[in-house]
């Protein structure tokens, strides 16, 4: 197992120093709809997560504040 890691691992790093010359790839405009589709759902994931954990973050807020408001001067 430790000698694939380094098979690997040295690998990359003569991949990383030698780079090919003629690299002969592009992006399609099915790639750019692909690209666009991940950013998009990327985004209302993230919309999702703030909206989901809002409730907890209103909550804690409201507990820290009226446990001050309710203490005895």
């Amino acid at each position: 197992m430790n000698s694939i890691m380094v098979i690997t691992g040295i690998s990359l790093i003569i991949g990383l120093a030698a780079p090919p010359n003629h690299v002969r790839a592009y992006l399609d405009p099915g790639s750019g709809s692909i690209l666009l589709q991940v950013l998009i759902a990327g985004l209302l994931a993230s919309l999702l997560i703030i909206r989901s954990s809002w409730a907890k973050i209103k909550t804690f807020f409201n507990r820290l504040f009226s446990r001050d408001v309710d203490k005895p001067e």
